[in-house]
C-alpha cells in the first residue's frame, strides 16, 4: 500500500483499535490529549527533539510541513512554559499540516481555537520558552513515552495518541480488523440470546475480544 492509501485505510479505525491490532508501547501518555480543533487527525510524523523549555526552533520546523504531515514535538513534557502558539497554528494550517502533538504545554488557547489548527498537548500555560534556537528536526524522538520516527503514522482522538511505525502498518490494520469482528460476532451473540456468560469458558472467550 502508498502512504496515501494507508492514511485513508488507518482514518477508519479508532486509537483503542489500532493500539489493540499493534500491541504494547504504541500509545502516548494519558496527558497528551485532544485540546483544539477537529477532534481526529492522521498523518505522518515531522518530528522536532527541543531540550526541554526550548522553542524557537520548532518556527524552523513548520517551514518544512507538509499537507499529511503532524508536527510531533517532543519538549520533555515540560508544562512550565509554551512550545506553542496560535501564530505557530496560523503558520502551520497555511501548510496545509494535520495537526501537532506536543510533550508539553502550548498558549493562547483562544487564539489557536479561532485559527482551528489541531493541537494535542500535555496542557496550558501563560508562559513563555526560551528562543537559543538549539535542537533537531526530524529525527528520532521519544514523544510521550512512545518511540516516534520520521514518517511514522500519527492517529489521534479523543482517546488518546497512537504512533505506528511504517513497516508494520498493514500488520496493525489487520489485526484491528480481527479485534472489531470477533468484537462484532459477541455483541451479536449477546444480543440475539438475551445472555452475558460468566463461566469460565465464556471469560476465556471474552478475554481474547
Amino acid at each position: 500500500m502508498t502512504t496515501e492509501e494507508i492514511l485513508k485505510a488507518l482514518a477508519d479505525y479508532s486509537t483503542p483499535e489500532l493500539c489493540d491490532g499493534a500491541g504494547l508501547y504504541h500509545s502516548m501518555h494519558h496527558e497528551i490529549r485532544h485540546f483544539v480543533g477537529k477532534n481526529k487527525i492522521i498523518g505522518t510524523a515531522l518530528t522536532v527533539d527541543v531540550p526541554s523549555g526550548e522553542g524557537a526552533i520548532i518556527a524552523d520546523a513548520i517551514l518544512k510541513l507538509k499537507e499529511h504531515d503532524v508536527l510531533v514535538v517532543a519538549g520533555k513534557g515540560n508544562c512550565d512554559c509554551s512550545y506553542w502558539r496560535d501564530h505557530r497554528s496560523i503558520c502551520a494550517a497555511m501548510m496545509k499540516a494535520q495537526g501537532v502533538v506536543i510533550d508539553g504545554a502550548f498558549r493562547d488557547i483562544d487564539g489557536c481555537e479561532e485559527a482551528g489548527f489541531p493541537i494535542f498537548a500535555r496542557g496550558v500555560t501563560c508562559g513563555t520558552a526560551l528562543k537559543s534556537n538549539t535542537g533537531t528536526i526530524n529525527v528520532p524522538v521519544s514523544c510521550g513515552g512512545v518511540n516516534v520516527n520520521p514518517g511514522d503514522f500519527i492517529v489521534a482522538d479523543r482517546n488518546g495518541v497512537c504512533v505506528i511505525r511504517t513497516d508494520e502498518a498493514e500488520s496493525v490494520m489487520k489485526g484491528a480488523m480481527d479485534k472489531r469482528l470477533r468484537q462484532e460476532t459477541a455483541t451479536k451473540e449477546i444480543r440475539a440470546t438475551g445472555i452475558v456468560q460468566t463461566k469460565v469458558k465464556s471469560r476465556e472467550k471474552l478475554n481474547k475480544i
